[in-house]
């Protein structure tokens, strides 16, 4: 078979057939109306959680958010984990040293020590591994956090990113 057969009923045509993009309007509900289902799963009330979640998609700083919406920035970060965001501040070998101290082969000062987290940062990351986003809700934010991305530019640490104001310093839990 040569490239002429392959090509055999191949035709060119001057237009495009218009696909478009595939969409879900949710805007009959407001992000509070959306989150009311998962009320007793959020560590603070559905409207708290819509106003962290446009603040945060905003602005990026956790902690601003989290006082926009009159809540501790550490309940924010919880609250935006549990809808989808990436919030742990825990490396991948960090996270690897909670999951021994999770299972018992550490004690808490040995895995805060060999993580070289804080109190606070080191209680966000195990909150972060023991709890799993809510599916139900993270369909319904879909879009909100949709590109927004959690990360540290270049010359920068986590001391310097969205979740520096919610992991420094003492924080209430």
């Amino acid at each position: 078979m040569g490239l002429a057969d392959i090509a055999d009923g191949l035709e060119v045509t001057e237009t495009q057939d218009a696909r478009g993009i595939a969409t879900i309007d949710d805007t009959d509900a407001t992000l509070e109306e959306r989150l009311a289902p998962f009320a007793s799963e959020l560590p603070c009330s559905p409207r708290e959680a819509a106003t962290v979640l446009e603040r945060y998609t905003s602005c990026g700083s956790v902690g601003d958010a989290g006082r926009a919406a009159g809540i501790a920035p550490m309940t924010a970060a919880k609250a935006l984990h549990l809808l989808g965001e990436s919030v742990s501040p825990a490396t991948p070998l960090q996270r690897e040293i909670l999951a021994d101290w999770r299972r018992g082969e550490l004690s808490r000062r040995e895995a805060l020590g060999l993580t070289q987290l804080n109190e606070t940062e080191f209680a966000l990351a195990a909150y972060v591994e023991t709890h799993d986003p809510l599916e139900g809700a993270c369909a319904a934010v879909e879009g909100v956090l949709a590109g927004h991305a959690l990360g540290v530019s270049e010359g920068k640490t986590i001391a310097d990113g969205p979740l520096a104001d919610a992991v420094g310093g003492d924080l209430q839990f």
